[in-house]
């Protein structure tokens, strides 16, 4: 292991990594490729950032994989990539299983045909026990979405009796996102060379630590990887407070 390698595998880990994986179809347009190619070259990559992240005991790795977005996509694309989804899903999961990381996918699955809501069950059932990494997939997610059905299912339980109107908190409405149960992000990546977020995770971002990089996904490794998580362990995260206050609160 390098002496980076090394370095970040210690208290100071982001716990949770949330990345963007854009660039797959540039990736393949550069070489001439349908950008499906592209899309096989990035599920690569995938596997090698997932390795990575489950021996550097980070907690939650959380992969933007199809946004409620892409659907306006050209249609040819959009079955390719759901044919992908299938075929990952049903090639990897022994995998993660055997290596005892819990898959989670997260998104509005009702768009999803049957069989693949099935398969996505499924996976997340064989997994579900597993105390390792927990590699989320987001797939037909929106940021907005997730914001908009945790407020219906707030109004709902208000409705019914269960919770008060003035119960209404931050806490209470993070309990009603898809991501409940699982820590904020410490740091975003998007590789690709854009700089925005996308509509992913808009809620859960709010101190994140960002880092933009213009290496296309399928050329994203765990070089790169290592100097993201090296970048974010040179910055002082405040949450409000003086970097002061915050040297104080860590002694």
């Amino acid at each position: 292991m390098s002496a980076e390698s090394q370095a970040i595998v210690d208290s100071d880990n982001p716990k949770h990594i949330a990345i963007i994986m854009d660039g797959n179809g540039r990736w393949a347009q550069k070489r001439l490729m349908p950008r499906i190619m592209g899309h096989h070259a990035g599920v690569k990559a995938v596997r090698k950032i997932v390795e990575y992240c489950a021996k550097s005991n980070i907690e939650v790795l959380s992969l933007f994989a199809f946004s409620s977005e892409n659907w306006r996509r050209p249609k040819d694309e959009v079955n390719l990539l759901m044919e992908l989804f299938m075929a990952t899903l049903q090639s990897e999961v022994n995998k993660l299983d055997k290596n005892n990381i819990r898959l989670k996918i997260i998104g509005d699955k009702t768009a999803f045909s049957d069989k693949l809501q099935e398969k996505i069950r499924a996976a997340e059932q064989q997994t579900e026990n597993n105390t390792g990494l927990t590699l989320v997939i987001a797939a037909n997610y929106g940021g907005r979405w997730d914001i908009t059905q945790a407020v219906q299912k707030i109004v709902a339980a208000i409705a019914s009796g269960e919770i008060e109107q003035q119960a209404i908190s931050e806490e209470l409405i993070n309990q009603y996102l898809v991501t409940a149960d699982l820590p904020e992000p410490d740091l975003f990546i998007r590789s690709g060379g854009e700089e925005r977020i996308s509509n992913f995770l808009l809620w859960q971002l709010a101190y994140t630590e960002f880092y933009f990089t213009e290496a296309l996904w399928p050329d994203f490794d765990q070089q790169l990887l290592e100097q993201a998580v090296i970048s974010f362990k040179s910055r002082q995260r405040r949450f409000g407070h003086t970097g002061e206050q915050m040297i104080a609160i860590k002694r």
